[in-house]
């Protein structure tokens, strides 16, 4: 296992903190003053852009010229533009951190004593509050992303789209299945290894990929509720989008098919398959024709990249079982049968 190396002779390894942009320049104007005021001392701040045509780049030389810039040549999504940008950037620990996030001052230092503490840790994410309701998690992590048995992600905080009011009861420093990519702190020798994010996935799902290879090298996932930051969620790609239903549910699949063993894949993406298509059939029901056009595409997706794709997976395929934050069961089952809709109705653990 890797342990995150001094720098400079410093007692502080060296964290970078990349803020992925794309027409965001109201977004890196409310929010960059914060990150600048971080008060972890051995770091370094960097906007990668991806192309932005908006001001973005004559707004950060002009309001500050002391944070790093990369210039992308075009708009590379999420996976693909980090895996660029982070290429040229030397650090002990990597911080994706989504340019809609609000920190505050002490964010950091919980998270690297967390990891500097324990070597196996390769990747944590703070506990992720609503922006413009900050007594709720947020959706995009919560406070720690699960996976249930047949691929469908959730959170201590958030089931579906019910999205809990946080009272300390998950403040635990927990090991999880995924942290958000929103912010996610993850060791820099790690991401390079396993070859960071899958370029294919574009956006949506490519930071659970990331995190269940970490969990099948043998590495482990936390949540440092400790830290915590404030999301405003949905900058890039609003809810409902259909570009975001495709790449939401192609993504999820490919990320089934690429880490799943085949005694679990062989049965479990078909089944995941009908459930999409009760899902596409009940929206068209509803009138809703776009949303059932983005899962058969996505099904269309997923079987070209099937027969396409020349990309070996490595690492030793482990039940999904034997992986941390993972739940056994369906929460499909759970939230619209059982009506259970907080994460510690379902997972029956005691959280502190």
């Amino acid at each position: 296992m890797l342990f995150l190396k001094k720098y400079n002779g410093l007692n502080n390894p060296l964290v970078a903190i990349v803020i992925l942009n794309y027409n965001g320049s109201n977004y890196l104007q409310r929010f960059l003053p914060g990150v600048t005021a971080s008060t972890y001392a051995n770091k370094k701040i960097i906007v990668a852009d991806n192309a932005s045509t908006d001001d973005s780049i004559e707004m950060l030389k002009k309001d500050f010229p002391l944070v790093e810039r990369i210039l992308l040549d075009k708009n590379y999504g999420f996976a693909e533009g980090y895996n660029r940008a982070l290429a040229q950037v030397q650090a002990d620990c990597y911080v994706l951190l989504n340019s809609d996030v609000e920190v505050v001052p002490g964010w950091i230092e919980p998270v690297i004593e967390a990891m500097e503490a324990n070597p196996a840790i390769a990747a944590c994410q703070p506990k992720i509050l609503a922006y413009n309701d900050r007594e709720y998690f947020e959706y995009a992590g919560a406070c720690g992303g699960w996976l249930d048995a047949l691929g469908y992600a959730f959170s201590r905080g958030r089931v579906f789209d019910v999205c809990e009011k946080d009272e300390g009861q998950y403040n635990g420093v927990e090991k999880i299945f995924w942290a958000s990519g929103a912010a996610m702190f993850v060791r820099a020798e790690v991401y390079k290894q396993l070859g960071g994010l899958d370029a294919f996935f574009f956006a949506h799902m490519e930071e659970i990929d990331l995190c269940w290879r970490m969990q099948l090298a043998g590495y482990s996932i936390i949540c440092c509720p400790q830290s915590v930051v404030y999301h405003i969620g949905g900058g890039t790609l609003p809810k409902g989008n259909s570009r975001k239903v495709f790449l939401n549910f192609r993504n999820n699949l490919i990320m089934m098919a690429k880490n799943l063993p085949f005694a679990e894949k062989v049965w479990k993406l078909p089944f995941r398959i009908l459930l999409d298509i009760v899902f596409a059939l009940k929206n068209l029901l509803a009138g809703q024709t776009a949303p059932c056009k983005a899962v058969f595409k996505a099904h269309y997706a997923l079987l070209v990249w099937m027969f396409k794709s020349k990309k070996p997976n490595i690492l030793p395929r482990k039940p999904l079982k034997q992986l941390d934050g993972v739940y056994a069961k369906s929460i499909v089952w759970e939230y619209f049968v059982e009506h259970k809709t907080r994460f510690s109705e379902i997972v029956k653990k005691k959280f502190t």
